[in-house]
């Protein structure tokens, strides 16, 4: 099993959750699940390779039934290595649409909050945005012109990670390439390149007002960036240990993925060193180290539910340990 998408949240009834989670696997298959019962649902057959990236279109559960989100929390993406993205009926497992266009592996993948666009990140260096309604491709992500007729260059290798802010008119892409764009996803513009990695980027996230954003990398650090301005407002970083305890508190190995809070006052980090640790976003002090892990960390994942902020850490499938750490915040 590749990867895994829990659909949690809060429904028009309070404290009902959400019934359903998703499984790709290299078996070529998406699966749907009862998350009460374990109960197999659906399968989810088409793609002639991997599926590697899956998404709902409502990662957040069940909406309000008056809310527009309501009626539109019913599609399923899946990414493959086959080079093809498909959209899924989420109820009744029927195809909708398939999305040609990558010339290589999709990687990663999101519905945009109000569920009308599809962004699909792939290892031919590109990021494209389709319509939900229509399949039909709106841009890709590639090369561009700015205000003064510099041409803004796309990336220059794999796309791993992407994420929409909640209007879903800005999306961001972290490569291989060490940075991380910022692109206006009416035009198709890139806005800002976010620079200063030293390694390719594992991760990137939007907090919630979409103000800042978060990337992680294999050069074993993560950043918090300015969106308006696209500068680096803080690195969290280890330091060696002749630093003080405070200072040395970033992480020694690759750092595999990141994650805001709902509020954005805290973001968590997991890492091929084996721990996971919760930062406070606005200072950068390190509040807690989550160790109990044999082995890397590759997911991370705190729930935007404020009435029940956890931070869940997870290793890669196959290792011997399968045991899941949570803490609660603060």
């Amino acid at each position: 099993m590749l990867s895994i998408n829990l659909v949690t949240g809060w429904g028009w009834i309070l404290g009902f959750w959400a019934l359903r989670f998703i499984t790709g696997s290299y078996d070529r298959t998406c699966k749907v699940w009862n998350t009460n019962t374990g109960e197999e649902l659906l399968t989810l057959e088409g793609h002639k390779n991997v599926v590697y990236a899956i998404a709902f279109n409502n990662p957040f559960g069940f909406a309000p039934v008056w809310s527009a989100a309501y009626f539109l929390r019913d599609k399923i993406i899946t990414g493959s290595f086959d080079k093809t993205c498909k959209v899924w009926n989420a109820a009744t497992g029927e195809l909708i649409h398939t999305l040609r266009g990558h010339a290589t592996e999709i990687v990663c993948l999101s519905f945009n909050p109000q569920s009308t666009v599809i962004a699909t990140g792939s290892m031919d260096n590109t990021a494209k945005l389709w319509d939900v309604e229509s399949g039909v491709e709106l841009a890709t992500l590639l090369v561009s012109v700015d205000f003064h007729w510099l041409i803004q260059q796309g990336h220059t290798a794999e796309i791993v990670s992407l994420c929409f802010n909640q209007t879903g008119d800005k999306l961001i892409t972290g490569s291989f390439d060490h940075t991380t764009k910022l692109w206006d996803v009416r035009s198709g513009r890139c806005i800002h390149t976010f620079s200063g990695h030293r390694g390719e980027i594992s991760s990137c996230q939007f907090d919630w007002s979409g103000e800042r954003c978060i990337t992680g990398s294999i050069d074993r650090t993560c950043k918090i960036w300015n969106v308006k301005t696209g500068q680096c407002i803080n690195t969290l970083r280890y330091l060696g240990t002749l630093w003080s305890n405070w200072c040395r508190r970033g992480h020694n190995d690759e750092i595999l993925d990141v994650a805001f809070n709902i509020t954005g006052s805290k973001l968590v980090t997991a890492s091929a060193d084996g721990t996971a640790r919760v930062y406070n976003s606005m200072t950068g002090a390190c509040l807690s180290i989550l160790v109990g892990h044999e082995g890397e960390i590759s997911k991370v994942y705190l729930t935007r539910c404020v009435t029940s902020k956890l931070a869940g850490v997870v290793q890669p499938t196959g290792h011997k340990s399968s045991n899941c750490i949570e803490r609660q915040d603060e």
